[in-house]
């Protein structure tokens, strides 16, 4: 009579798409700082993706507007996507704190928000909560 024989494979887990925000790529951090240099004078928009916690991606959505004095998104561009956690914009003239238009914003999409300032280097960007409130999260590589 054949023995069996049963073996549990460990799997590996897929990424969650999502999750609570606590760490950013620095390829996703200098995509942003790159990106917002390259819109100047304008403004750069898109949004953020996350797996596990961890914003890997940024997204420009089909017919964002950029313009000196703001950045118009187009989330009915967006496709279903449950790894989108939030926005990230460029303020060229070096103020990453949000205006009254970008708690708007806030309130209404997404969980984490990121605004860059120019000189658009890693020190010159701020993340936020929902409410507007700023928050930090770590850089991974």
């Amino acid at each position: 009579m054949p023995v069996k024989i049963n073996r549990k494979v460990p799997r590996r887990e897929k990424p969650k798409p999502g999750g609570a925000v606590r760490a950013i790529r620095r390829s996703a951090l200098n995509l942003m700082l790159e990106s917002a240099k390259g819109a100047l004078p304008n403004e750069f928009a898109g949004v953020l993706r996350a797996y596990d916690g961890v914003v890997t991606e940024v997204m420009v959505l089909p017919g964002t507007e950029q313009g000196a004095q703001a950045a118009l998104y187009k989330f009915h561009m967006l496709p279903a996507d449950r790894s989108v956690v939030g926005t990230v914009h460029s303020h060229p003239s070096g103020n990453y704190w949000p205006s009254g238009a970008d708690l708007d914003l806030f309130d209404k999409f997404g969980t984490v928000h990121i605004i860059v300032g120019y000189p658009y280097n890693v020190n010159s960007w701020q993340a936020y909560d929902g409410r507007g409130r700023a928050r930090d999260i770590q850089v991974i590589e």
